[in-house]
């Protein structure tokens, strides 16, 4: 059940104990300006009963704890630990005054994550960041406007039938950047004998279950598993175990875990697997598929797999083959961004790897479907420039960033400036390219992207886009506090000329005040 919020107070009105107030100047309070209430409420409120169940946590409350959250970078427990220390959050996440004991549990988190998908997400972020979009490119194309030249009174006959109105509204407008990168995930380096070390013991735990609900008293099935469990330990405490070595323990891993889940087809003939809790019957499933990819590896001895699982409490995590310096392959989702005068856009999350090229001519739509123009130039890396994204953009009129194809030209008195001036083009669109590098270390430094906590597909997708949410949030603070900051230099600056003019001042010497102490003294 759901009951609908009450009108949210000012922060004057905002009870303090001790008789105290709110700033109106404050970070949370301005933030809370800035976030659709009444959509963050609709969307809550779509997934949940008005009529039947325990009364639910408002919308304002649940979604106000997230961006804490990723804002501040807490964990679920000392989130609710910030929120009931602080006046400031709890005004935030919509209580009406300050007080003492927690809004609600940590645990209520999970399901504030469960509440908000991606998708609801990148509604918020679009209302959000997309309306100042477009009121920067009304401002820019109102500028334009009026330093272009009136035009003459002449024949009022079009050659393509537009009225001028459509002509300006058609043309291209402002600059789209577009790259993609990889969020890991909190997991360990997975190895294929780490892999099948705790798939056997997830066997094991699930045998003992299976046999603890026999109603017979046959004997328990043997496991080996301390004999499993030391062999594994020779190779894993070994500094550098060679190549046969490790081959040799990961047939033994595959052996004992084949032993381990023909017991478990036997003793399932006699007692159901719905004796297994939610989470032990999930890991069965996987188990089985890692036994299956694992035989197939090391019967073929090769090193690669369809959809390869590498972590048994996150299957949908895929190797992400990126190339880098730092991180050759890394494990979680790849997402693809859009950069539009600084606020960033989620364009698609995956789990599996993919060819960020292929997106290009949906991102180019989407623009045009939210601002009615297509962009004038689109600032991109190598993999985006393949023929089929240039010919696209050659169609709507759209200047891809980057050299041409083919050979470069030869350089000759006649077009030496030519292709001077095309290089300097070439080496300015790489410096506009830099902003989306600069937003992907900003959410991995200072934000989450760099390691995913949350464990499930949905609420890891849901903490990316809340991620780039507080990133555009980030920016329109800032822009919002730049007025006070000048106030607070300016006033500054006044405090400090003040200062200068009273040490300035010329001052009696000893002597000039000795001639008048015995005349005050008489007096």
């Amino acid at each position: 059940m759901y009951r609908h919020n009450v009108r949210q107070l000012s922060f004057e009105e905002f009870n303090l104990p001790f008789r105290g107030h709110l700033r109106g100047d404050n970070r949370w309070v301005i933030l809370s300006t800035l976030i659709p209430w009444e959509m963050v409420e609709e969307i809550y409120t779509s997934q949940l009963s008005c009529d039947y169940g325990a009364p639910a946590h408002s919308a304002r409350m649940a979604f106000g704890s997230l961006l804490i959250k990723e804002r501040l970078r807490l964990s679920d427990e000392e989130t609710v630990a910030q929120i009931t220390e602080n006046p400031y959050l709890q005004y935030f996440i919509g209580l009406q005054d300050f007080q003492k004991d927690a809004p609600f549990d940590p645990s209520q988190m999970v399901y504030f994550r469960r509440r908000f998908p991606a998708e609801a997400v990148d509604r918020i972020n679009e209302a959000i960041a997309a309306a100042r979009i477009r009121e920067d490119m009304d401002k820019t194309s109102k500028e334009r406007s009026s330093d272009d030249p009136p035009s003459g009174g002449g024949s009022s006959d079009q050659s393509d039938g537009s009225t001028p109105s459509q002509e300006t509204k058609g043309k291209n407008q402002g600059k789209l950047i577009v790259d993609a990168t990889c969020t890991p995930a909190d997991v360990a380096y997975p190895t294929d004998l780490n892999l099948l070390n705790k798939a056997r013991e997830k066997a094991e735990k699930i045998i003992d279950t299976l046999h603890g609900a026999r109603t017979d008293r046959a004997p328990k099935p043997r496991t080996y598993r301390k004999k499993a469990r030391k062999d594994y330990l020779v190779v894993a405490k070994s500094k550098r175990p060679g190549h046969k070595k490790i081959r040799k323990a990961i047939g033994q891993q595959l052996r004992y875990l084949r032993r381990d889940l023909g017991h478990i087809d036997t003793v399932a003939v006699q007692v159901s697997l719905s004796v297994l809790a939610p989470r032990h019957y999930r890991d069965l499933l996987v188990i089985h598929e890692i036994y299956r990819q694992q035989k197939a590896m090391y019967e073929s001895k090769t090193h690669r797999v369809n959809d390869r699982i590498i972590s048994i409490s996150q299957p949908h995590l895929r190797p992400i083959k990126r190339g880098k310096v730092a991180a050759e392959t890394e494990f979680g989702a790849k997402v693809s961004i859009s950069l539009i005068r600084g606020y960033a856009f989620t364009e698609r999350i995956s789990w599996d790897n993919f060819n960020e090229g292929i997106d290009l001519k949906d991102i180019i739509d989407r623009y045009h479907a939210r601002f009615d123009v297509y962009p004038e130039s689109v600032h991109v890396d190598a993999i985006y420039r393949n023929r089929e994204n240039r010919r696209y953009c050659r169609e709507y009129g759209i200047r891809l960033s980057g050299p041409p194809l083919g050979r470069p030209r030869t350089k000759t008195p006649e077009n030496q400036e030519e292709l001077k001036a095309a290089q300097q083009l070439t080496r300015q669109d790489e410096l506009d390219r830099i902003p989306v590098e600069g937003k992907f270390g900003q959410g991995k430094r200072r934000f989450g992207l760099g390691r995913i906590m949350a464990k499930l597909a949905g609420t890891s997708a849901t903490v990316i886009t809340l991620t780039i949410l507080v990133m555009n949030l980030e920016k329109l603070l800032k822009a919002a506090l730049s007025p006070l900051l000048c106030i607070f230099f300016l006033c500054e600056r006044s405090l400090q000329r003040q200062y200068r003019a009273i040490l300035t001042v010329e001052v009696p010497s000893y002597h000039h005040l000795a001639a008048f102490m015995p005349a005050y003294a008489g007096a």
